[in-house]
């Protein structure tokens, strides 16, 4: 169908130029028939009845007009429009000019499963600077969030904690149509996993990010492009999902659209329990301390830990586009979320000497997380002249965050051979975050000729956190909780961006190249107020850096853009920068226990990365095929590394302490292999491979954190259209093992499947899907490290095999594959648009 539209095209705009001197003027105004919605893109077709022959014909504007002009004679005229009946005109003999008055077109209903078997396929598209996943409809992540649809894009993976990785590295950028987000969760990804994935359009995979992106994550970017209604008039989609364990969420997306301005909605409800599970066994070594060995009061502790997660999150996303003309447009829009956890932890901790038991407790812990946060921003565009390619773009966004967390931990004896043992501390901890950006954007674009285009721009970060993190603890002589003012502190971080970039892209020929520079100046600011007499954690900082970040991307389409084949090079360089967060900073530990801790390193230091990416693409009819290499060497990457602090428990556990350090270099090379097979309507096949090594080298603390470890991860999807259209996916993940310098880590194996079928309702659709995620139970993340002090051994799984139900209901959609031409949208996609 979409052959026989480009055809149809060309033939008419050939025939246009080939009649320039006629006299008579047919003009019309094409609508559809049930709501009188003009109809933009209708094709006018006027030929012969005798040989059939197109004489000319045209297209009809925004409000559905067309006007086209033929020498005096007979013909026949036909209307068509994509997923709608054609209207003809019996043949007439024109003298003079004509207006064919209002053209009623109604919806085919047999061709509405054509037209959606072409809209929900799953295609690639490979850019100068990145790879565009057109994600269409995934049956597995139906009822499912965002974290569960961006786990089924190549190159990219999510752990068992909810961590994005890309390629394999876990400092990756999320941006919510092209600019960060408070959807994203202020960097922090688990915010991802309680928005519904039918927001998703598209996934850019960026892995060689140009001169107009910030230059923050050393891996690359994923910016998700959210769905932009195009449709006039009023339209949207309800999801409504069920599921064990108890998963209940309800969604819905709504828009309404005038020639003037476009309103758009987005609101979600979700509650949740997601069990989640840990095992440890931990062997304690002798340690040295000053020439004496010291030996550990327990010489193994197993921990065997049981959270039930209660979670209850709202958000909405509500605003405006105003076409101020044809050739410029304001958009405003207001996103809330409002998250309530509360956690209820039974970890039960057994001890013991020689092999047998000396001690058994049972730890309770009761966490409850309240998360409040907000968006405001605001983004117009003016476009220049008649060239919608020559336009400036300005961004506002102002976000607002704040959490407060409650955690009440006691823990009590069950077994013990000591007679009347010490009790436990009963402990209480107090924390309050809040988190204040803003940002200002302006962007720059102008078209040099045909095919070159000159970009600059300006961006601005500017971000404050306070921490507020109180620790109460029992006084064992009178039973009054009192702070620990070793521990309590507030911690006030600023981090500041200012960034200039410009850019160059040209096309001559089959080659294209775009070639940029970045200067970023970032300011990390810190100051601490506590009681604590250490002047190292009290110490205040402001550090400053200035860095140049270059960007080189090159494409040549070996066949030319004519062939049937496609085929496509692209080279990549780019510079990239990872900042530390302010939790990786903060020098106060952080306790998940009472023998572990997690402490920031105020002298963390920016890391730096320089990557080389070589891809290949290669399209037939059916098959697709993408294939890169990659080189990446970063200095002064951070490494999370664990060890014993010297302290122990009140009843005698040695505490462990996790810092991030600089450490050194890290040298990272891989390879991947992706294909899309769709051999006939009712079979869609997709794979992709993903092979890398990392080198690690570097000391902290006089200790050798050297390491060198090859990896890789596979995904395989499949799609079959069954019986009483009824379509079935299943998708498989394979994460391999993995070593660093402490811990070596299992390989992950998880499917997922799902049943589903849609049902046509007029013009509307419901479609039921149930699905399963992690048939086998098997997302469970197995390791053991060691260090100079202890060998552990864990099991942790943060989701149970899940099984949901969903009724996704979508009504007046048939026009989404329209596009308004000569408007400004504001999908965030405005990058060079040569393609492979």
């Amino acid at each position: 169908m979409k052959l026989h539209l480009i055809t149809t095209f060309l033939l008419v705009f050939s025939f246009t130029f080939s009649f320039a001197q006629k006299d008579i003027k047919i003009e019309g105004t094409v609508i559809e028939e049930d709501t009188n919605i003009p109809l933009e893109y209708a094709t006018v077709v006027v030929k012969t009845r005798a040989d059939d022959k197109i004489i000319t014909g045209g297209i009809t504007d925004t409000k559905g007009k067309f006007q086209v002009e033929v020498p005096e004679g007979s013909y026949i005229v036909s209307v068509e429009y994509i997923s709608y009946k054609t209207k003809s005109f019996p043949e007439q003999n024109f003298t003079q000019n004509t207006n064919l008055g209002t053209v009623n077109l109604a919806l085919d209903v047999d061709t509405l499963n054509e037209v959606t078997v072409v809209a929900e396929r799953t295609t690639v598209e490979i850019k100068l600077d990145k790879k565009v996943y057109n994600i269409g409809k995934d049956l597995t992540t139906a009822g499912g969030t965002v974290s569960d649809a961006l786990n089924n894009v190549p190159s990219v993976t999510v752990d068992v904690e909810g961590a994005i990785s890309l390629r394999g590295n876990e400092n990756v950028r999320i941006l919510i149509n092209g600019k960060p987000s408070a959807m994203a969760g202020f960097g922090d990804s688990n915010v991802l996993s309680q928005l519904p994935a039918e927001a998703i359009e598209r996934v850019e995979v960026i892995t060689s990010p140009s001169a107009r992106y910030d230059a923050e994550g050393t891996a690359g970017i994923l910016n998700i492009i959210l769905r932009q209604k195009e449709t006039l008039g009023f339209n949207g989609s309800i999801n409504l999902t069920a599921g064990n364990p108890d998963n209940v969420g309800l969604s819905a997306t709504l828009n309404y659209r005038t020639e003037n301005y476009n309103l758009f909605s987005n609101f979600g409800w979700r509650y949740f329990d997601a069990p989640r599970t840990s095992f440890s066994d931990v062997t304690y070594f002798d340690r040295i301390d000053e020439g004496q060995t010291i030996t550990p009061e327990y010489r193994r502790i197993v921990e065997d830990q049981n959270v039930e997660r209660l979670n209850r999150n709202y958000n909405a996303n509500i605003g405006m586009e105003y076409f101020i003309d044809e050739s410029s447009s304001i958009t405003g829009s207001l996103f809330y979320r409002l998250g309530s956890d509360a956690d209820t932890s039974l970890n039960s901790s057994e001890r013991f000497n020689n092999n047998t038991i000396v001690e058994e407790t049972l730890r309770r812990e009761k966490e409850t997380e309240e998360d409040n946060s907000y968006q405001i921003a605001l983004n117009y565009v003016k476009r220049f002249a008649d060239d919608s390619d020559h336009k400036l773009t300005v961004d506002f966004q102002y976000e607002n965050d704040s959490e407060e967390g409650f955690t009440n931990l006691n823990e009590d004896y069950l077994f013990s051979d000591q007679t009347n043992p010490e009790p436990f501390q009963k402990e209480q901890e107090f924390t309050t975050e809040d988190k204040k950006e803003f940002l200002f954007q302006a962007d720059y674009v102008l078209p040099l000729g045909e095919d070159s285009r000159f970009e600059a721009g300006y961006r601005g970060n500017f971000e404050n956190e306070i921490t507020d993190y109180r620790l109460e603890q029992e006084n064992l002589d009178n039973g009054n909780l009192e702070v620990n003012d070793d521990v309590s502190n507030i911690f006030d971080y600023d981090e500041n961006v200012n960034a200039v970039y410009s850019q160059y892209g040209t096309k001559f020929g089959e080659f294209s190249f775009l070639l940029g520079l970045r200067l970023e100046h970032t300011q990390l600011k810190g100051s601490i107020a506590s009681d604590f007499t250490d002047e190292a954690l009290n110490a205040d900082f402001d550090k400053n850096y200035l860095g140049l970040f270059p960007t080189v991307n090159l494409i040549y389409n070996i066949n030319g853009t004519e062939s049937d084949s496609e085929e496509s090079i692209t080279v990549g360089f780019n510079r990239r920068i990872n900042r530390p967060r302010g939790w990786f900073i903060n020098p106060f530990p952080s306790r998940s226990s009472r023998t572990s801790i997690f402490q920031g390193n105020p002298d963390l230091d920016p890391a730096y990365s320089s990557t080389f990416d070589l891809g290949y693409l290669k399209r037939w009819d059916k098959f697709t095929l993408t294939t890169s290499v990659y080189y990446q060497h970063e200095t002064d990457s951070f490494e999370r590394v664990e060890e014993n602090t010297g302290l122990q428990t009140s009843d005698g556990i040695d505490i462990i302490r996790t810092i991030p350090i600089n450490l050194s270099t890290n040298k990272r090379t891989g390879a991947e292999l992706g294909f899309l097979y769709n051999p006939n309507k009712w079979l869609r096949l997709n794979s992709s491979f993903n092979f890398f090594q990392f080198d690690t080298e570097g000391e902290f603390n006089d200790v050798d954190y050297s390491a060198k470890n090859t990896s890789w991860f596979a995904r395989f999807s499949s799609k079959i259209s069954l019986p009483w259209q009824i379509d079935w996916q299943t998708n498989a993940s394979y994460r391999g093992a993995v070593q660093d310098a402490q811990s070596d880590t299992d390989g992950v194996l998880s499917i997922d499947l799902a049943l589903s079928k849609e049902l046509k309702i007029k013009k509307n659709s419901l479609t039921v899907s149930a699905n399963v995620r992690d048939l086998l139970n098997s997302r469970k993340r197995q390791s053991t490290t060691t260090t100079e002090f202890f060998e552990r051994y864990s099991e942790f799984q943060w989701r149970q095999r899940q099984v949901s139900l969903s009724l996704i209901y979508r009504f007046n959609q048939q026009l989404n594959k329209r596009e308004r031409s000569g408007r400004p949208g504001n999908g965030g996609d405005d990058d060079m648009e040569f393609e492979g």
